[in-house]
């Protein structure tokens, strides 16, 4: 067993050989007894392939003596001895299970049968047969929330992806990808050649487990017929409904005569409800998610009197137009609107209007109200996951005429209006900004090319990650990568050379090799970036990052006293 850092709140350790049955065995077994252990400050357990990565929150272990990395490498080395995941023999483990999925093959829900018939020079039949024949093992949950990579594919059938992906790729496709089969949750974009079509949702965001399947559940395919496919499928938005609760679109389009709410007047270009994320989660395939600029959240809850992870309004580039039905305190921190004060807490009026003028500095501003932006938990967290349309307000950005609900306050700050935060404290946020890193995985892979090198943010980023162009990054390795777990920081560099910085709706695993991690205090820096801005990665040691969260840490603790006093 073996460990290494992922970031400075990740810990990743391998278990053996990542085609070994052995090691998926391993794996396993050690996520569930991590899971059932319960270790203070651990809050994800991430299975796949021949490791588990193990997320855990710094600020738990910040009063304690000696190295945070080291502590955590103690903790979770010797949970796993005591539980004999090292020894010759294991005991049995839950996970153990056996799942068919119906596959209606071909026409429209296989559009790529019939290429991957011709690359193994077999009939559709034979390949239905072979495909539908063989039984295979989830290897990991990712990509996607719910998604599974299997092995046993038949060595007949493996087939390269796709040279240009599909832009959007329904949901329930089974598709092949190289060595590997697997299905859509989702309806995203997909390069793997499409075979069939599943009626059966691999993720289900109103159960526990939301996933479907499990690292080292054994899967088979059962061929269907098109007329079978339409009544499963059927059965299946009628199941979905009927679990749907009653109260949903209501608690979110209601706001009775005196209750406290904000209608939109104007949306704005991406305006969204976002907490902190979601935590727990991980090994389902679903992303932390939550603000981009974690900092500025907390700190405009701070200013109302909420919870630091209280749900507000994220609000990107171009600002929204809001009307307030009653007396409110709001704060607005983060990237800089013209007529909107920052970092201070606001007193508006009952029929007040709030309108977000042009965006002068940054890309991202968050708005907390006291009391809370009120919509429904969803998997542990409000706030709004896009992709698979969950949390916020009806899985949506905001759109005009919508009238949030706001939650019963602690009670005016007696601060309001008053004053405004330190810019002592503040990030320094710019339009060309120099992130602090620690090293990744394949850093060795890429010399020291990253470091220092100039890149700019390319407009095709989003909530995911920000691409980045300027210095083309070239790896010395050749070798393929297994796909591992990534974070929110995590520099990937894909094969062109263009590094990828994963951000808050980052997936869960990635292929591509890992040249660096933003430290966490820095995420905030290049959450505010937008296209065109500049940047430039420095790096840091993993003791070095985690001092400079102590130094973070200690300044939300003044912010808190001060505001209590």
């Amino acid at each position: 067993m073996t460990f290494a850092a992922l970031g400075d709140s990740a810990v990743v350790m391998a278990l053996g050989d990542p085609m070994s049955g052995a090691a998926l065995t391993r794996v396993r077994r050690l996520a569930e007894v991590l899971e059932s252990a319960a270790l203070p400050g651990i809050i994800d357990v991430v299975p796949a392939y021949s490791t588990v990565a193990v997320f855990y929150d710094p600020g738990q272990f910040l009063g304690g003596a000696g190295n945070i990395y080291d502590n955590v490498c103690q903790a979770l080395a010797a949970c796993a001895s005591a539980a004999g995941i090292e020894g010759a023999s294991l005991p049995g483990s839950s996970s153990d299970r056996q799942i068919e999925l119906p596959v209606c093959y071909g026409g429209g829900h296989g559009p790529d049968l019939g290429a991957v018939a011709g690359h193994g020079r077999l009939t559709e039949t034979e390949v239905v047969a072979r495909h539908s024949e063989a039984e295979y093992r989830v290897q990991a949950i990712g990509f996607a929330p719910g998604f599974p990579y299997l092995a046993g594919l038949p060595e007949s059938l493996r087939t390269p992806r796709r040279t240009t992906p599909r832009p959007s790729v329904p949901p329930g496709s089974v598709g092949i990808g190289g060595a590997q089969t697997g299905v859509y949750p989702l309806e995203t974009p997909g390069g793997w050649q499409l075979i069939g079509r599943t009626p059966t949702p691999l993720f289900r965001p109103r159960e526990s487990p939301p996933a479907l399947l499990r690292v080292g559940d054994r899967v088979r395919f059962r061929p269907i017929e098109s007329g079978e496919f339409d009544r499963l499928a059927e059965d299946q938005r009628a199941d979905a409904a009927s679990r749907e609760r009653p109260d949903d679109e209501a608690s979110c389009n209601e706001i009775r005569d005196k209750a406290p709410g904000i209608e939109v007047a104007r949306p704005g270009l991406l305006t969204t409800v976002q907490d902190l994320g979601r935590t727990g989660f991980r090994s389902a395939g679903l992303p932390l998610g939550g603000a981009m600029d974690r900092f500025a959240l907390r700190v405009a809850n701070l200013l109302v009197g909420n919870a630091e992870d209280a749900a507000g309004l994220e609000i990107t580039l171009l600002g929204p137009e809001l009307v307030f039905s009653s007396d409110s305190v709001v704060a607005v921190c983060g990237a800089e609107f013209e007529g909107v004060p920052s970092w201070r807490p606001i007193r508006l009026q009952a029929g007040e209007r709030l309108k977000f003028g042009e965006c002068r500095r940054g890309c991202r501003a968050y708005l907390s109200v006291s009391g809370g932006i009120e919509v429904p938990r969803v998997l542990g967290g409000r706030g709004t996951y896009l992709r698979a349309r969950i949390g916020g307000f009806q899985g949506r950005a905001l759109r005009e005429g919508d009238r949030l609900r706001v939650g019963q306050g602690r009670g005016e700050p007696s601060h309001a209006g008053s004053w405004r935060v330190s810019s002592g404290m503040l990030p320094a946020y710019s339009d060309q900004v120099t992130l602090r890193a620690v090293r990744g995985a394949q850093a060795g892979d890429f010399g020291g090319e990253l470091w220092g090198a100039g890149f700019r943010v390319s407009p095709n980023s989003d909530r995911m990650g920000l691409r980045l162009s300027g210095a083309s990054l070239s790896r010395s390795g050749a070798e393929d990568l297994v796909s591992t777990a990534v974070a929110p920081g995590t520099v990937q560099v894909p094969p062109d050379g263009n590094p990828i910085l994963l951000m808050a709706d980052a997936q869960t695993i990635g292929g591509y090799p890992q040249a660096a991690h933003l430290i966490s205090a820095d995420i905030p820096l290049a959450a505010q970036l937008r296209p065109g801005d500049r940047l430039r990665f420095s790096e840091v040691t993993l003791a070095e990052a985690h001092d400079i969260g102590r130094t973070r840490e200690r300044e939300f603790a003044h912010l808190r006293m001060g505001l209590q006093a």
